[in-house]
């Protein structure tokens, strides 16, 4: 008993110091790397960082207030990682994984410390329906068992990555909790896996898979500025840069409560408390368009707000991504919101600032571009390795202080994302939402995506955006010249430009959250919509060669009918735009008529 004391004596570390969420122990030799630990009395949750011979540097992720010298540091074993099996799902956790809502039973107020590593509940019984038996030959990834997880998503109990083999023992259908081995496999060196309902992962390895495909499909948002002009793939890769008061928590809500994804992950890392706090009271209670069915069937919320440990705002972005993985691999496209990257960008230059670390430029560590990176590789559309197909989209949201895009989180993000829809303060000033800015925004999946909008909206969907944008880009040129000389004098065909793209501006790319009509609208409504403004656009052409003057040209009624046909026009009835039409070609072909005479 003394031999077994003493050995777990030496095993144990001593805080040296301590400098805000960054502990110094000594006598950590037996230590690795990354490994999870307890940080004093209080068993505080904590992940080594640095090893130097003896003394080694962990960053804890609850608060430290109260710790002192000399009080132990425990190994785990182990690193940082998640329980990921049922559970999950219409669940809120901190940036551990710690469910907030088990936490506020505990304490009603704030997060004590050394409370551990909870996780998901134990104890809750799942109906589960196995998928094999005794002498069935499992491989890697191959699902197991499966549990209806809520009324949407059907949850797979999948072998564990690295482990395959023949089942020597299976549960019958029945009533189990996750701590439950449902399968035992037996390997080819004789060796046995329990299989339980969970699977833990460490949140830093990347999951595997088999083969990452080229995205051939859109991520359907209903937000007709992203679905037909910035287009954001299944499997893609998209930031939302904007200033303060621009809209970037807005549009994420969004993307989250209507974008076509089977799983929503939203993370809110460091945004203030008020504002998760509107995403908490506002999730349960909005509906899925796809099934009828309450939003939270199919999300999970990561909520690591500004006043909560820094350490675990820096975790909590890998929390969500291996979270996504896990769901990615039983087959589903997954999206996941980041809101926000600049706050966790931030938290690793307090930690590296802790860490004397040589600051690179604007204070944040020189590892700051590989770490974005790192984070946004772990999206894409895959073949899993138990034969499924699965995607992560990954949506951060950046906050440049002062709107500057030049900063270096910005910059380093636009370099390893696809889709970059900047906001504009200035359209959000003039309460033009979202405040896109259609100049400076982009997507690098226009051209994959060309044969599926072709295939699944209209030939002609890609040639038509094209055509809108341009006419956009060439109003942006004109603009500067009305502020030189004004708008009546420019010619009538450069007038005509201006008056469709206030139309563009006012009808199409303007869109309200707050309308259950305008909200989320469907492909097809947004392609006729976008029809509709060219083809008056094209018979003012008409008009204009016949020699008819833009100010004859432009009838108000018409032009009021196009910019209030996003309210007026249902979305599974597309008639009007269809009478809207046939007014469109009364009217100027009496007014041809009129000016032919």
């Amino acid at each position: 008993m003394t031999a077994e004391l003493s050995t777990k004596e030496q095993s144990t570390g001593v805080i040296r110091g301590i400098n805000g969420p960054v502990v110094t122990g000594v006598n950590m030799t037996s230590f690795s790397m990354r490994e999870m630990v307890m940080v004093g009395d209080k068993k505080l949750i904590g992940e080594v960082i640095v090893l130097d011979g003896d003394i080694g540097t962990i960053q804890v992720y609850e608060e430290t207030e109260g710790l002192m010298p000399g009080e132990k540091i425990y190994p785990t074993g182990s690193p940082l990682s998640v329980k990921l099996g049922p559970g999950m799902l219409k669940n809120m956790f901190d940036g551990i994984q710690r469910p907030l809502e088990k936490i506020k039973e505990l304490s009603p107020v704030f997060i004590p410390e050394g409370i551990g590593l909870m996780s998901i509940d134990d104890k809750k019984l799942w109906d589960v329906q196995m998928k094999v038996q005794n002498g069935d030959i499992l491989s890697q990834g191959q699902t197991i068992a499966t549990v209806e997880e809520t009324l949407m998503i059907t949850h797979k109990i999948m072998v564990p990555p690295d482990v395959s083999g023949k089942v020597i023992s299976a549960q019958p259908d029945g009533q189990y909790n996750i701590e439950t081995t449902l399968v035992t496999l037996e390997d080819s060196q004789g060796k046995t896996h329990d299989i339980k309902m969970y699977q833990e992962w460490p949140i830093r390895t990347p999951r595997p898979s088999a083969f990452r495909r080229e995205p051939e499909k859109p991520l359907i948002t209903g937000q007709r500025i992203i679905d037909f002009f910035f287009p954001i793939a299944k499997g893609g890769t998209a930031a939302i840069p904007g200033g303060f008061g621009t809209g970037k928590t807005m549009t994420q809500h969004q993307l989250a409560k209507w974008s076509d994804a089977d799983i929503i992950i939203y993370i809110g890392c460091g945004e203030r408390g008020n504002e998760m706090t509107e995403v908490i009271e506002d999730f349960p209670g909005l509906i899925d368009p796809k099934s009828g069915k309450s939003i939270m069937e199919r999300t999970v919320m990561i909520a690591n707000t500004s006043n909560m440990p820094v350490a675990a705002r820096e975790a909590s972005i890998y929390t969500g991504i291996t979270m996504a993985e896990y769901f990615r691999d039983m087959g589903y496209d997954v999206a996941m919101m980041a809101d926000s990257t600049s706050r966790w960008a931030e938290a690793l230059r307090e930690i590296s600032g802790r860490l004397e670390e040589m600051p690179a430029e604007e204070g944040y560590p020189a590892y700051l571009s590989s770490r974005i990176a790192e984070f946004y590789e772990r999206a894409g559309s895959v073949d899993t390795i138990g034969g499924n197909q699965g995607s992560i989209s990954i949506v951060g949201a950046v906050s440049p202080a002062g709107g500057d895009f030049s900063e270096p989180v910005t910059e380093n993000t636009k370099r390893f994302v696809n889709t970059f829809l900047a906001l504009d303060k200035s359209l959000a000033y003039a309460r033009h939402y979202p405040a896109i800015n259609w100049m400076e925004s982009y997507s690098g999946y226009v051209k994959l995506l060309t044969d599926w909008y072709e295939d699944n909206v209209a030939e002609d969907s890609i040639t038509l955006r094209n055509k809108m944008l341009d006419l956009l880009f060439q109003e942006n040129k004109l603009q500067e010249m009305v502020m030189l000389v004004g708008e009546e004098a420019l010619p009538d065909d450069q007038r005509w430009i201006l008056q469709i793209c206030r139309l563009l501006r006012l009808g199409f790319l303007q869109q309200n959250a707050f309308d259950d009509t305008d909200t989320y609208v469907p492909l097809n409504k947004q392609y006729r919509m976008l029809s509709i403004c060219d083809h008056l656009y094209e018979k003012g052409l008409e008009g204009l060669k016949q020699g008819i003057p833009t100010s004859v040209l432009v009838n108000e009624n018409i032009f009021d009918q196009i910019v209030k046909m996003k309210y007026n026009i249902p979305n599974d009835d597309l008639s009007g735009i269809d009478t809207l039409q046939k007014k469109i070609d009364e009217y100027y072909a009496d007014l041809f008529k009129r000016y032919e005479a």
